[in-house]
């Protein structure tokens, strides 16, 4: 979002305290559980974000913080527009990212091949049926979310879907689905994005 928003911003990595052996040893890297990280979020989870005295946690949140302030057409221009940004958000966050994290830690976990691991991503992808019905509609005859164009609403879901595009079959199923999150992931923001944090350190 801020790369979307073009904002000067600071980006200090946290890694996630699993891949850490002993995540609270004297010379550990910051991590999730770094007293110096759960001082600023007691919930032990990243993203967090510092804005002058602001601190906020919970990345759809965030998003829908920075669209709001900055403005722009990423932002809701209508009190209409801006609670479909707030439901499409809220949709993303109780109907999907449950299912697609699961997925995703799945892998992280390397347990996929596994008898367990089929299983959850199965049951996983089970879950996703009815939301995934829900957006392939909506995306009938639309480039995007809300309105005619790009929105933090598109940002936020795209990203909860990424959890779960390790399912090919599942995209492949739903082409609306499948090219708009497409369009979404050939933006210049999303590229600098994954640029950057594949020069970050996942495990130490």
């Amino acid at each position: 979002m801020a790369e979307e928003l073009g904002l000067e911003f600071r980006s200090i990595p946290v890694l996630q305290a699993r891949r850490l052996a002993d995540p609270l040893a004297e010379e550990a890297p910051l991590n999730t559980h770094s007293p110096d990280f759960t001082a600023l979020n007691p919930m032990a989870q990243i993203p967090s974000i510092r804005d002058g005295d602001l601190v906020m946690h919970e990345s759809l949140a965030i998003n829908l913080y920075l669209a709001r302030k900055h403005g722009g057409p990423l932002s809701g221009q209508t009190v209409e527009e801006d609670g479909l940004l707030t439901m499409w958000t809220i949709w993303a966050a109780s109907q999907v990212e449950p299912h697609s994290v699961r997925i995703v830690l799945t892998y992280d976990n390397e347990l996929e091949n596994s008898d367990d691991g089929k299983q959850t991503i199965a049951a996983a992808c089970y879950g996703l049926r009815r939301p995934f019905a829900a957006l392939e509609g909506h995306l009938s005859g639309r480039q995007w979310i809300v309105g005619d164009r790009f929105t933090v609403a598109d940002l936020n879901i795209a990203e909860v879907l990424r959890y779960a595009q390790s399912e090919a079959d599942l995209f492949d199923a739903h082409p609306n689905i499948k090219a708009w999150i497409e369009r979404c992931q050939s933006r210049p923001a999303y590229k600098a994005m994954q640029a950057a944090r594949s020069k970050e350190p996942v495990e130490v």
